[in-house]
């Protein structure tokens, strides 16, 4: 496990380090988007490492269903949704009655697997229960707000603290400790407070849909696979994966951040990712 104390410049990765990648683990707020959206050469940096042959996985404490036209659209293997708890995994299928042509894979046709960590009959008694602990946080805390894509959630719950509302650092505060003194595990992400029952994470999503998709023992060879993120929620990625790397953005939690990436690009956001992953592309052998 590596904890950086001082994040070193992107241009520091040894060349051995990145040959040596095999795949690429994302966050997308504020690390693939930019302004709420991909950018265009974040987008070309999926499809480029795809082309290259390398796993590309996004990991995200977004819900489910606001991650489904991603999952269909984007050049990824999966998208981790909600802090590890629930996975989309494309499928190609040029079957005719599952054509979409709003979702196009080359000439055949994306459909989507969906695979939970947790089964049916805990996440039905985890929902109402987080349900409650969401009432108590909207009556305690003020101006608490739920963030807009909870109709999208299935596993965890989200108070907006920098998409479309601003709550100061004491009332963030107050939210987690809530959500912890609840029996929940809580992250802060760079817009949202994240709440769920269960011991899982990114690092734990990373490990399962890993072994999900492409039976490989992440823990095994943690040396190959590189991790791009950018706030508070990602510091599970920075501790275990030596090949970490933050967007410059990164820069506004380091104060807060008990294991730093071991990287960080020129810019920030969408362009920093895209620079990461040039990066990545640059080492790979012919």
């Amino acid at each position: 496990m590596h904890t950086a104390r001082t994040m070193l410049p992107l241009a520091a990765w040894p060349l051995a380090d990145r040959q040596n990648i095999i795949g690429v683990f994302t966050d997308i707020d504020d690390t693939l988007t930019t302004d709420g959206a991909i950018t265009p050469d974040a987008l070309q940096a999926l499809a480029d490492l795809k082309a290259a042959g390398l796993h590309v996985v996004a990991i995200t404490g977004r819900p489910v269903g606001w991650s489904e036209p991603f999952a269909r659209l984007w050049p990824v293997d999966a998208i981790v949704a909600e802090n590890g708890a629930v996975a989309l995994i494309p499928v190609i299928s040029s079957d005719d009655e599952h054509e979409n042509s709003l979702f196009p894979r080359g000439n055949k046709h994306c459909l989507l697997s969906k695979i939970y960590l947790q089964d049916a009959v805990v996440r039905a008694d985890h929902f109402v229960r987080m349900q409650a602990v969401a009432a108590r946080i909207l009556r305690e805390v003020p101006g608490a707000q739920l963030a807009t894509d909870t109709p999208g959630r299935e596993t965890d719950i989200a108070i907006d603290h920098s998409e479309f509302s601003h709550l100061p650092p004491e009332a963030i505060a107050q939210a987690v400790h809530i959500m912890q003194s609840e029996g929940m595990t809580a992250t802060v992400s760079s817009i949202h407070i994240n709440g769920w029952f269960g011991e899982h994470n990114k690092w734990v999503g990373a490990r399962w849909i890993v072994r999900e998709r492409w039976g490989r023992d992440l823990d095994a060879e943690s040396d190959r696979w590189a991790y791009v993120g950018d706030s508070t929620n990602d510091q599970v990625m920075f501790k275990v994966l030596a090949n970490s790397v933050g967007v410059a953005n990164v820069a506004r939690f380091a104060p807060e951040l008990t294991h730093r990436p071991r990287f960080i690009t020129p810019a920030e956001r969408g362009r920093g990712f895209a620079q990461a992953a040039q990066a990545v592309l640059a080492a790979q052998r012919p």
